[in-house]
């Protein structure tokens, strides 16, 4: 997963992937959720490559449920601006 080792490449990557979501259709709530479910996988499967990676998992590691769907609404709303 090279595409992680850069949090810039990282955040253009996840903004064209939220562009695409939307022009398919899916609402903000359901790519919220998957952007919830993806910080779980890497939470729990991926070491980060970088510090602002690293400054995110820790963020999650400490979040209760509901802070981890605030990180992932934000970490969708970065990306987005970053297309």
């Amino acid at each position: 997963m090279t595409v992680i080792r850069n949090f810039d490449t990282w955040k253009k990557f996840l903004g064209e992937r939220v562009v695409q979501a939307e022009k398919m259709g899916m609402s903000e709530d359901t790519i919220a959720n998957l952007a919830y479910e993806i910080g779980d996988f890497l939470d729990t499967k991926v070491d980060p490559q970088n510090s602002s990676n690293r400054a995110l998992k820790e963020l999650w590691e400490v979040g209760n449920k509901e802070e981890r769907r605030t990180i992932a609404r934000l970490m969708v709303k970065l990306a987005k601006k970053n297309v």
